[in-house]
């Protein structure tokens, strides 16, 4: 077996190890939250929201108060979920020697 085809046997593994990262990304559900609870965001793994929830406390506070609980619970949710997803394609590309392999998220 010639050099060239080992690396394309390798390069086939990664692509199907990779389609299944991603699969397996699709599945992941991360919660963001702030204000101690008072506001909760859960992101798919695509990032898009599924769901928000906000506590009938913080209802009551002015609404440039609940803009900052639902953008500050959005940003923790997708720093969570950069690293899942980061997690996911390392232990993918991490065996196929890819140092330092991030998602592009």
């Amino acid at each position: 077996m010639t050099d060239f085809t080992k690396i394309l046997d390798k390069a086939k593994e990664l692509e199907a190890k990779m389609k299944e990262s991603q699969e397996n990304i699709k599945k992941i559900r991360v919660e963001g939250i702030s204000g101690a609870n008072s506001v909760k965001v859960i992101l798919d793994g695509e990032g898009i929201m599924q769901k928000i929830e906000i506590s009938d406390e913080t209802l009551k506070e002015n609404k440039s108060v609940l803009e900052d609980l639902i953008t500050a619970a959005h940003n923790n949710a997708k720093s969570k979920l950069r690293e899942k997803t980061n997690e996911e394609i390392s232990k993918t590309a991490g065996g196929f020697g890819i140092p330092g392999f991030k998602w592009p998220l």
